[in-house]
């Protein structure tokens, strides 16, 4: 039976240049790029904040027209967050250009009564001060996923450190993998990862892919080939949203379970690199995310 997906973290405008262009206050924030993912596979309920006034309907709109549940979606006095980027034209790095917390500055995540038995948590990369108090407001049996970042890592170490222990997995990059255990080789900072709290972790290296460590091995999930990459934000945060989305669907958090909803997110997440923000993981189907696992699939098959 199918569960639903509790999802916590930032809704925003992005403001991206690329090489493909410039987009000017598109949605972004990773509770949206995660939400949207997961809405492909599970009932989303997705806990963030917006500005009173500037947060269009229409992005309201989209946000239900894929089934999520806007209950948690809180509008208070003062402007939505605000994020500018820039990257380089081969994409190996980005530069932040500005930054305006607004109402995110102050969010309190308040989790609605019909929430707060969700199965499935999906904790983004807010201060892990905050991750506590949705840990502290779920209830009953459930599976918790967790992003962070290098400023909490940097800046908030022990409240993370509690969160980690509060946590089935972990979903990092390399380099935060690395920041937090002081370990330079992945194997070996996944490892110490797992001594932290979380029986699993994910560390994601954008397009040369991810792996799972886990009790019962160790699997790896190819990134998808794209001919051109138009916008890679939000690729990871749709990774995990395609991840907890398959999890949910099959209210299953074993290995097999785990293995397969790495290519979901994968799938799903190379969609989000082909379009500015949020457009092409708005218009994904799941027959298109089932086309995009078959491929994944056969990348590492020996049988073609």
């Amino acid at each position: 039976m199918t569960e639903s997906l509790l999802v916590v973290g930032s809704v925003a405008f992005d403001s991206i240049e690329t090489r493909a262009g410039k987009r000017d206050e598109i949605l972004g924030g990773a509770a949206t790029f995660i939400s949207l993912a997961a809405s492909q596979l599970c009932k989303v309920r997705l806990v963030a904040v917006v500005g009173e006034r500037d947060f269009p309907d229409e992005h309201v709109r989209l946000l239900a027209s894929r089934g999520v549940d806007l209950a948690g979606l809180e509008r208070v006095p003062g402007r939505t967050f605000r994020w500018a980027g820039a990257y380089a034209d081969d994409f190996s790095s980005r530069r932040t250009l500005d930054t305006q917390l607004g109402v995110f500055a102050s969010f309190s995540p308040k989790i609605p009564a019909g929430y707060a038995t969700s199965k499935y948590v999906m904790l983004g990369n807010i201060n892990p001060d905050l991750q506590l108090a949705v840990l502290d407001a779920v209830r009953g049996d459930h599976f918790v996923a967790t992003d962070t970042m290098n400023l909490w890592i940097n800046t908030a170490r022990e409240a993370l450190d509690a969160v980690m222990r509060r946590t089935d997995l972990l979903t990092i990059n390399d380099e935060e993998a690395f920041l937090l255990t002081g370990e330079r080789q992945i194997a070996r900072a996944a490892a110490e990862v797992r001594r932290m709290g979380p029986k699993a972790v994910i560390i994601k290296r954008g397009e040369h892919g991810a792996f799972l460590f886990h009790e019962r091995g160790v699997f790896f999930a190819p990134a998808f080939p794209l001919d051109d990459v138009v916008d890679p934000t939000g690729a990871g945060d749709s990774f995990a949203g395609g991840l907890m989305g398959h999890l949910a669907s099959e209210n299953r958090t074993d290995f097999g379970a785990l293995k397969r909803g790495m290519l979901c997110g994968a799938a799903i997440a190379s969609a989000t690199c082909e379009a500015f923000g949020v457009e092409r993981t708005a218009q994904l189907t799941r027959a298109g995310i089932d086309e995009r696992v078959a491929t994944l699939t056969a990348l590492t098959s020996l049988d073609n």
